[in-house]
């Protein structure tokens, strides 16, 4: 069986809906190399294609849309006798695929439901209609296994509401639809039962009025509809985001990295959720939590195709260090929950070390065509 399954379905006026499902449940639908291969020529040839009028991404199981990236992978070529070129391979691919669902000219439904983490956060939030339901859980949790939030996040996570990106990047924060919706990493809160409706409706619309497709008109019709009739699905959810937006934004307001770290394990708080968020800083990578700041920083004003070759250029470098390949044979490979961080403690990371993870290994980035 294929790690994506494609289909087509004709609507009622001749026009086709194409359908991706990734298709790894076992694995969460942890995104492949494969599965990206997989997904970008059936993407451009959907493109070309004028009788494709719109485009739903979604997944198998009702656990998870995407956990992840396949970091295991990654693991194994670096620690063993694999390709030495395969994390490169797989970056520049994932972010090829990434930075070509966020320019597609037409309308993409991610159907966000279940855990949508890393490389699942990259896919939702590449699409031009980005939907979560009463299971979704998002989140960046990069600072558990030594990496940094990429797959576009330095990009999205800086045009969240002030502190709350990095909040949300140095503490793997989980976020659910209501919050989602509020801080804009999703569009619309749809009941997971509706996957059934929306398929019909897009089937049974019509896209063409008076000679011209309307796309983006019918989608967003059938959405509105839809969230219409799943409000009383999200009345009892909390907010906790929502609601310690204040908070975040004093204590993400201070001049160090290690200033904001002391800052939030400081907080004596009964909210289960942030207390969650504290447990994940502790025992995160120190390498990792500086260099979230910093690259969160340096990508504020950049455009969407420099962040892209921003974090190849990161990513590989990171792949050329210990501290990633040691957090996840700590927390996926080995699971022994003890990984030996490169430093104690985020003040004891020398500037040095960053600075050389944020060094381009290559004279021309292998993403210079984008944009």
């Amino acid at each position: 069986m294929s790690s994506v399954l494609f289909d087509e379905h004709a609507t009622d006026d001749g026009h086709i809906v194409g359908e991706i499902t990734l298709n790894a449940e076992r694995s969460l639908n942890a995104l492949t190399l494969e599965m990206i291969e997989l997904m970008r020529p059936q993407l451009a040839a959907w493109q070309e294609d004028a009788r494709v009028v719109a485009i739903v991404l979604d997944s198998a199981g009702e656990k998870a849309f995407c956990a992840g990236g396949d970091v295991v992978s990654l693991y194994k070529s670096i620690t063993g006798d694999q390709d030495p070129h395969f994390p490169e391979r797989f970056f520049e691919s994932e972010y090829r695929l990434d930075y070509e669902l966020h320019t597609y000219p037409k309308p993409i439904v991610c159907w966000g439901s279940g855990i949508v983490m890393g490389g699942g956060m990259g896919l939702l939030s590449a699409c031009s209609h980005r939907i979560v339901t009463e299971t979704s859980r998002l989140a960046m949790p990069e600072v558990t296994i030594g990496l940094y939030p990429d797959v576009g996040a330095s990009w999205f996570l800086n045009r969240l509401p002030v502190g709350t990106g990095r909040f949300l990047a140095m503490t793997g924060g989980a976020v659910n639809a209501v919050d989602a919706v509020h801080l804009g990493l999703a569009d619309r809160c749809i009941s997971s039962d509706q996957y059934p409706a929306l398929m019909a409706s897009l089937t049974q619309a019509r896209w063409q009025q008076e000679g011209t497709i309307d796309a983006q008109g019918v989608v967003n019709r059938t959405l509105r509809e839809l969230e219409q009739a799943s409000k009383t699905t999200f009345l009892d959810l909390d907010t906790p985001v929502l609601n310690a937006t204040p908070l975040i934004r004093e204590l993400m307001d201070h001049d160090t990295t290690e200033q904001i770290v002391a800052a939030i394990l400081a907080v004596e708080s009964e909210d289960s959720w942030f207390s969650r968020a504290q447990k994940t800083l502790a025992h995160g990578s120190p390498v990792s939590i500086a260099l979230i700041d910093e690259q969160l920083k340096r990508a504020k004003y950049m455009s969407l195709a420099e962040v892209f070759r921003s974090e190849l250029a990161l990513s590989v470098q990171c792949c050329r260090h210990k501290e990633f390949p040691e957090g996840v044979r700590a927390l996926l490979v080995d699971k022994d929950g003890s990984p030996a961080w490169s430093y104690p403690d985020v003040a004891s990371v020398e500037q040095f070390f960053i600075d050389e993870l944020l060094a381009s290994p290559w004279q021309t980035n292998p993403l210079e065509t984008l944009g």
